[in-house]
């Protein structure tokens, strides 16, 4: 029986209805048309919720600059993370009257840094004598300090911090100007200035087809994280021996240990096994010998891949670059929050009243980069001598690795033990506001 006339006109309309809709959906898929984009401006898109980028949101909006950071995680909770405030940003953060706040934070307070070989303890740096209000490293973790950050800009009208939000590419305008970022989900962002905030794997750095200076490392670092119980070191627990070192940072109830291995030796560890790498463990820190067992397998691991360079100009017309997307940092050390924040500090000092006003002009980027240089280049020549005269020797002994002359030298001089916590804790050239 023949379907109605009213059947036809369903049907067709029907099958006219999926065509458009598949149809449509290829078009956008392929790029023929554009799909919706919701434009977002503001004065300042900072790229990357990490330090350096909260850090200048926050002093932005202070200033009344309308300020848009875009971080491309839901959160901050990520375990693999610096975990190292030092006094210079312990002192900043009271400057920001956010002392109080941080105190209240679960953290570990440590005036002095030891490390343990086959042969002995020995002290090299004592923080106790420092200046100041904060003479000592708080090991905190960095989502504890972020959030600290976030939740106070957030209480300032010009600041949004937008999450899940990846940039994947720069916006351009009349002469290659940039002039925003674009977002995994087509959403554009247009700003007076971009500044890239985004780590050592920055989008924004490669987007700008920008040249750093390699200075290599020797070293690669693997993460993971075991139990703490009463008794064990408090702080921060530095084991040195054949084939490296490890560390491992008190989080009250576990230890988030980092454990150093030869620049692209992961594969080679992973091939002998879990048992091995267990066992490597309980040697290196006998006193976690019941516990390794607590690294299940390979997914509990994560490696960080260490990287050490400079960018040879961290600007370009309509963008600046700051933090680890500017200067990755070797972990030795840990300073590579702590510079971070110095170079945010720097650049709202510099360029936010400008902004505020009106009156900023590409030129100023460059005035940041005079600035923060010279601490940059400093800080990383310390880590290149620590690395070629340390950590790289130490990754090839075979044997029982005993006390260094200049480590003893180090415990007993307090006041080379003095010097070498100013250089760590308070660096070079810290900042203000």
């Amino acid at each position: 029986m023949w379907p109605s006339n009213r059947e036809w006109i369903t049907r067709v309309c029907g099958a006219l209805r999926k065509f458009v809709v598949f149809g449509a959906g290829w078009v956008i898929a392929w790029g023929w048309l554009p799909s919706r984009r919701v434009n977002v401006e503001a004065t300042v898109c900072v790229v990357g919720g990490g330090p350096a980028g909260v850090v200048l949101g926050l002093l932005l909006a202070r200033q009344g600059v309308d300020v848009v950071v875009l971080e491309k995680h839901a959160d901050f909770l990520r375990d693999f993370r610096g975990d190292t405030v030092h006094p210079s940003t312990l002192n900043l953060l009271d400057e920001l009257g956010l002392g109080a706040a941080l105190a209240a934070r679960p953290g570990r307070k440590v005036d002095a840094l030891r490390a343990t070989f086959d042969d002995g303890t020995v002290r090299v740096a004592d923080f106790s004598r420092l200046p100041g209000a904060h003479p000592y490293v708080l090991f905190l973790p960095q989502w504890d300090f972020l959030d600290l950050l976030a939740d106070e800009a957030a209480k300032l009208p010009t600041f949004r911090l937008v999450r899940s939000t990846e940039v994947v590419d720069v916006l351009r305008g009349d002469g290659g100007r940039v002039v925003g970022v674009r977002t995994e989900d087509r959403q554009e962002v247009r700003a007076r200035l971009t500044v890239g905030c985004d780590g050592r794997g920055s989008v924004v750095r490669a987007k700008l087809g920008l040249r750093s200076q390699e200075f290599g490392a020797p070293m690669d670092v693997l993460w993971f994280r075991v139990s703490r119980r009463p008794g064990d070191p408090v702080g921060l627990d530095m084991r040195v021996g054949a084939g490296g070192l490890m560390l491992c940072i008190d989080r009250d109830d576990y230890f988030q240990c980092a454990y150093v291995i030869a620049k692209g030796g992961y594969d080679e560890v992973r091939e002998k096994g879990l048992d091995a790498f267990r066992d490597r463990i309980a040697a290196r820190a006998p006193h976690l010998h019941d516990r390794v067992g607590e690294v299940a397998s390979w997914d509990d691991v994560r490696l960080l891949t260490v990287r050490l360079d400079r960018l040879r100009d961290w600007s370009v017309p309509g963008a600046l670059l700051i933090g680890d997307a500017a200067h990755a940092m070797s972990p030795i050390g840990g300073v590579g929050i702590n510079l971070a924040v110095q170079d945010a500090v720097a650049t709202a000092r510099i360029l936010g009243p400008a902004l505020a006003a009106g009156t900023f002009s590409d030129n100023d980027l460059a005035r940041v980069q005079r600035r923060r240089s010279f601490p940059t280049a400093v800080t990383q020549a310390g880590q290149r001598l620590a690395q070629r005269r340390i950590v790289d020797p130490l990754l090839h002994l075979t044997g029982p690795v005993n006390i260094p002359g200049p480590m003893r030298l180090l415990d007993r001089t307090p006041r080379l033990q003095r010097l070498a916590a100013r250089v760590v804790g308070l660096g070079v050239r810290p900042e203000h506001l």
